[in-house]
């Protein structure tokens, strides 16, 4: 059996990207990963077509390892957003300038950033299991023992959960995972506009739900368009042509004229949590333990905060790794700011999937009260740039 300090479970953005980070930071530590899938033809089938937004916070922690640089031909500045209410009159937009920074976030294509990421993993002494899978789990006290599905047998003193949405190392561990499925779905593609972006996104609030458009390379725009359930065939299979009209009629013309639609796809929109972030020498990261509606993009970003909080619980050398003190520390750190997070993102929805009168004269009047205050802006802000909100337990 083979022993390491650290086993992380998941190869995608946020197991790679713990991996890289705890082994720069803590050196001498044997750290390994499991990931079911194969890299194929310089990308890894566990990253889908999105493309994500990285928060201004999440740019500066990885760029502290090398993970992020802002020339990459897959990476895109957002230097304004744009928050609207459709066919009402409030408003208001965050502009970099205004908290001294080069940009509020990036947007980045995951394909090739997932390419990237385990480009680096081979660079490394990290040892990786792939294409593997664990078909047995067993909690001693002093580790977590394995067994994949080629016999393969080693041991951690600590198991990083970081394998999706759908983790089948969470069920092997009887962590339940409560969740609430939104009457929406979410369609995403890229879109050509005309003229390009100038490095604006926009969060547009229509009557069938929120749409998102991010910057992208090559004069695009990321698409993520919520609606109820029952709309999204309709869209994904409408011609190229019929959907761009729709879209343009939906949307509007502030973000320009839409010329193209790349491919689309759609996924089941819900709010979900991990009863339990923490088991015996175990502890969870990402999707793994948490699912939020992607209203204001913070689902990688919230994920990275677990990791920066896993990084430097292990660098600090407080506790025993994997021990008790440890993954309690682990959940000490990090349930607040996941709880403040899912709360304010399921209130946005509720607020702006609403169709009452009264509701979008206050979604007005709070968006044109925002637009005149820069204090009553600073806590969207702050959301935005992936910076921690403090809230009451």
């Amino acid at each position: 059996m083979q022993h390491f300090d650290v086993v992380i479970v998941g190869g995608g953005m946020a197991g790679a990207t713990a991996a890289l980070a705890i082994k720069k930071t803590s050196p001498t530590l044997q750290v390994a990963v499991i990931e079911a899938f194969a890299p194929k033809s310089q990308t890894h089938p566990s990253f889908d077509d999105r493309s994500i937004a990285l928060a201004d916070q999440s740019v500066q922690y990885l760029k502290q390892f090398n993970l992020f640089n802002a020339d990459w031909p897959f990476a895109e500045a957002i230097k304004q957003v744009h928050v609207s209410d459709r066919g009402h009159f409030g408003k208001t937009s965050l502009h970099h300038q205004d908290y001294k920074t080069n940009a509020l976030g990036y947007v980045v294509e995951v394909n090739p950033f997932g390419a990237y990421l385990h480009q680096q993993l081979a660079k490394t002494d990290i040892q990786l299991y792939c294409p593997a899978a664990i078909s047995e789990l067993k909690q001693t006290q002093d580790s977590v023992e394995l067994t994949l599905n080629d016999e393969t047998q080693l041991s951690g003193k600590l198991l990083v959960v970081a394998d999706g949405a759908q983790s089948p190392t969470r069920k092997q561990l009887n962590i339940g995972f409560d969740s609430l499925a939104y009457e929406q779905g979410a369609l995403i593609a890229n879109i050509e506009v005309e003229g390009g972006h100038s490095g604006q996104a926009f969060e547009r609030f229509t009557e069938h739900g929120p749409m998102a458009l991010l910057p992208m390379t090559q004069n695009r725009y990321s698409l993520v368009w919520c609606m109820p359930n029952v709309h999204l065939e309709h869209y994904k299979t409408l011609e190229p042509k019929a959907f761009i009209a729709e879209l343009q009629a939906a949307f509007g013309y502030r973000a320009g004229v839409f010329k193209q639609v790349g491919m689309r796809a759609q996924y089941p929109l819900v709010l979900g949590r991990v009863e339990q972030l923490v088991h015996h020498r175990s502890l969870l990261i990402g999707n793994a333990a948490h699912a939020i509606h992607p209203i204001a993009g913070q689902g990688f970003n919230l994920g990275l905060r677990d990791i920066q909080a896993l990084v430097e619980l292990i660098a600090s050398k407080q506790h025993a790794l994997g021990e008790h003190a440890f993954t309690q520390a682990y959940n000490r750190a990090r349930a607040q700011d996941i709880k403040t997070v899912m709360t304010l993102t399921d209130a946005l929805v509720r607020l702006f999937s609403n169709s009452s009168r009264l509701m979008a004269l206050g979604r007005s009047c709070g968006l044109l009260a925002m637009s005149l205050s820069e204090n009553l802006k600073a806590p969207l802000a702050k959301q935005l740039m992936g910076h921690v909100i403090k809230g009451k337990s």
